[in-house]
Parts: structure tokens; sequence; C-alpha cells
């Protein structure tokens, strides 16, 4: 009689376990589509969103694509020596980064150190302007002949007015030690055609 319990116990407990492990085994597939249908799942909705669950980065909001503006770029020495932007404008959208670089040669038969002066125009536009990185942060000690290249990396803010369509930048490089230049009228160097011998952004 003992083992005729013991064994419709041992009975039970086995259909229990069987259960247990049916719905163990069966949980997931359960839980991840009543989740996909009540959307409360991120990992799951992104599954079925994104084809080989590869994330997809969100697009920077910040950037306003509906409309452009044209930075030109200005450089002048106050020496003998060549300052040059590699380029000389690019269109670029409000809150988007950009980096142009700079071309600078020691033509002297002597080191020498220098800095660079910014200025922008039209004068409104300067607030606007953020440079992130820029070789007018410092100083520099070049040797005779020597080439640099130094970035401008700048993002313009959304904020600036819509009526600003054109923006100068333009750099003074002069040696430090001497005579520090006033700043630049980047204005006045825009509207003018470059003289011959004058080193320019071209």
């Amino acid at each position: 009689m003992l083992k005729r319990e013991n064994f419709n116990m041992l009975g039970k407990l086995g259909v229990i376990v069987l259960g247990m492990f049916c719905f163990g085994y069966a949980l997931v597939p359960i839980y991840k589509a009543i989740c996909e249908m009540t959307g409360i799942n991120i990992l799951a909705l992104g599954d079925r969103q994104i084809p080989g669950a590869t994330a997809s980065l969100p697009a920077n909001t910040q950037v306003d694509l509906s409309r452009s503006i044209t930075v030109e770029f200005d450089a002048n020495s106050r020496g003998p020596w060549h300052f040059k932007p590699a380029k000389s404008s690019v269109q670029v959208h409000p809150g988007e980064l950009t980096t142009v670089m700079y071309e600078f040669q020691n033509v002297q038969d002597r080191a020498m150190s220098a800095q660079a002066i910014p200025s922008y125009a039209p004068a409104q536009a300067g607030p606007y302007f953020n440079k992130l990185e820029c070789f007018c942060f410092s100083q520099y000690t070049l040797a005779p002949g020597e080439k640099k290249q130094w970035p401008v990396a700048f993002v313009i803010d959304p904020k600036l007015s819509r009526d600003v369509q054109t923006i100068t930048l333009s750099y003074t490089f002069f040696e430090v030690g001497g005579k520090t230049p006033a700043t630049p009228d980047a204005s006045k160097a825009a509207s003018q055609a470059v003289l011959p011998g004058k080193q320019a952004g071209t």
C-alpha cells in the first residue's frame, strides 16, 4: 500500500517536473511575442525593425539641413613666409562639424615663432562661429624651410540669422616678438581683389 502511494507521488512529481520544463522552454518565445504586441520590449522591437539586429545611429537633429552657408577662407602674412588655406571655400549646414586645413611654410634661413589672429565677416557671425580646434589657439616655432599643416575644426550655430549666407574667416599670421598687427578687416579682405604678390587664400 505504501509502495503504491510512493509510486503515485513519484508519478505526480514527474508530471510536474515535465510541465515546468515545457513551460520554461516555451517562456522565451511567449514573452517575446507578448512584448512585440504590446510594444514594451525595446530589444524585441529593435530585432524586428532592424534586419540582422544591426543598429543604425540616429540622425543628428542639431544639423539644419534646410539651408547651407558658404564659408570663405582668407590668409594674410606679416612676414616672408607662405600661408594659405587648402580650400578657398566650403558649403556647410549649420550645426555640421567641418574641418579645413591651412598650410604654412617658413621660407627664411632662421627659425621663427608665429601666431595667427582670426576675424569674421560679417562681424555678427563671430559669436556663432564655434571653433573646436584651431591653430590660432597657440604659438608655433618652425625651423628654416619647415612646412606645417594645421586644422581648423568648426561648427556654425544654427541660431545664426538666416540673412547670413556667406561668412569669411580671415587669419593674419605674424611673428611673435615683433609688433602685433591690428585685427584684420575680413570684410575688406573679402571684397578686394587679390593683388600680385599678396599671400591670401585662393
